[in-house]
């Protein structure tokens, strides 16, 4: 079966056409036979015995290029040019700083800078926390990565790494407003990450891990939260984690289980494998079996009971399969609602899902070709989610990290709790009405623009009640200066 074209693979096409009316309809008619999606022909420039125009394509790869080229070549266009958008778009990075005050008179620049500048360090001096309100602390979060772990590429180093950052702050600005700065380090150390991090921190109001390999990403996570008092986020773990849990409470609402009684199969037990099996245990999942690359894991496999086993997995497999099943994805999926994949490509023999109970349900979300594929899993499964946006039901987590983030600065939470992580997942999934649900839409678009707000909201609200705030009772502006700082004349 052929690749669809795809948006990634799109190119502009500048060439020059003879100047004969039927010759145009023919390049274009040519590039698409050729499996091209033709986007747009748009003139350049038209002289006397030619045109010079942009076609712009999408196509199935790169490979495919060259077969759109040769046959606009064919038909008789001459070559001028051949841009790669996805590149072009990246030209000079993707953010920019822009200054939010003006500096064009002599008063402007000594409020901005110095001599008035002194002022507000002083006031922070005298009260770090006025940092919150004085200084972009307030709303800016460090995207941290090493490189290791990077989209489906690996590791691949921290330079490679920052368009991927670089995108994520893109998102954190685009859906919460958010300013959201990439950090890529030069280092695989834990010691050395922890460090740097802790170093940095007083310039940002928040956190976010980005693509650090695991078993590394668990414990640089949960040192940098007990070292600082701003929200630490994984994303690649609870991102993930609040998505699929907001899928799983509307898919409830359809098949009319509890999540309770769920029995659940998590293949690939990663970073996003441990956080999704945390938060459903939160939410009330109390039946989970987890496979790793060797299988099911449990109490009683050779490596937990030789001490081999490393700790993160030391305690998934005392907090889940109870009765020690043993095998592979396909040999312990009997009896069960649910299967979550996070793991690799064709993992789970389609027709292993017939085992598990009515009304299954099959998140496959590995990337870009699921565990088990949609279609081969439809027979089976009454709701199906993926991880691709071609299909319905995307987990993406775009859904989730700008307004956690959002909420949590807003309420200048120290941390982001599992309360608040749940809440967000109610959240996402309260956005859809009830009357709106199907199988194909548990989940809302990533471009539906009451998302974040939405969640933001509850974050902040799930912050207030358990008392995991930390903003005091005075506010930004003139009720933020102490009345010491202020000269009255009588």
């Amino acid at each position: 079966m052929s690749l669809p074209t795809q948006a990634q693979y799109s190119l502009t096409i500048r060439l020059e056409i003879a100047r004969r009316p039927e010759l145009l309809a023919e390049v274009v008619s040519a590039i698409s036979r050729a499996g091209a999606d033709v986007g747009g022909v748009d003139l350049v420039a038209a002289e006397e015995t030619h045109t010079i125009r942009d076609v712009t394509v999408d196509a199935r790869d790169q490979d495919h290029w060259d077969a759109i080229l040769d046959a606009a070549r064919a038909a008789g266009a001459k070559i001028l040019d051949a841009s790669d958008r996805t590149l072009r778009a990246h030209l000079g990075g993707k953010i920019e700083q822009r200054s939010k005050v003006p500096v064009k008179t002599r008063d402007d620049l000594s409020m901005a800078y110095t001599p008035g500048v002194a002022r507000v360090c002083t006031a922070i001096a005298e009260d770090r926390e006025k940092a919150f309100q004085f200084t972009i602390k307030r709303n800016t979060v460090a995207v941290v990565s090493d490189g290791t772990a990077v989209l489906g590429l690996g590791d691949i180093g921290p330079e490679a790494a920052m368009p991927v950052m670089e995108g994520k702050a893109v998102l954190f600005k685009e859906f919460a407003g958010v300013d959201a700065f990439p950090i890529c380090l030069d280092t695989k150390d834990p010691d050395e990450i922890v460090e740097t991090v802790v170093r940095i921190a007083p310039a940002f109001g928040g956190i976010n891990l980005e693509d650090i390999s695991a078993p590394r990403c668990f414990e640089i996570e949960d040192r940098l939260k007990d070292a600082l008092d701003i929200p630490v986020f994984h994303d690649d773990q609870h991102g993930t984690a609040v998505v699929v849990l907001a899928a799983v409470y509307n898919a409830l609402k359809l098949t009319g289980k509890r999540i309770e009684d769920l029995r659940v199969l998590v293949v690939g037990l990663g970073a996003a494998g441990v956080a999704v099996t945390k938060i459903l245990l939160q939410a009330g999942v109390r039946d989970v079996i987890g496979c790793d690359s060797r299988g099911a894991i449990h109490t009683e496999r050779a490596d937990y009971l030789d001490g081999s086993m490393p700790p993160i997995k030391r305690w998934y497999a005392e907090m889940s399969n109870p009765q020690r099943l043993s095998g592979g994805p396909g040999d312990v999926i009997d009896g069960t609602d649910l299967f979550i994949g996070l793991s690799g490509a064709r993992v789970m023999p389609p027709e292993a899902l017939a085992r598990m109970n009515d009304d299954a349900m099959v998140f496959a979300m590995a990337n870009p070709d699921p565990e088990v594929s949609p279609e081969e899993a439809a027979p089976y499964a009454r709701i199906i989610a993926t991880g691709r946006s071609d299909y319905p039901n995307q987990i993406n987590n775009v859904l989730a990290f700008p307004g956690i983030f959002r909420g949590a600065l807003d309420v200048r939470a120290p941390a982001i709790t599992e309360e608040m992580k749940v809440a967000a997942a109610r959240a996402i999934a309260d956005i859809i009405p009830e009357s709106e649900l199907r199988e194909d839409y548990i989940v809302p678009s990533v471009f539906n623009r009451d998302v974040a707000p939405a969640v933001a909201d509850a974050v902040a609200g799930a912050a207030r009640q358990t008392g995991a705030t930390g903003v005091r009772g005075d506010t930004i502006g003139f009720a933020a200066i102490d009345a010491g700082q202020l000269r009255h004349a009588d």
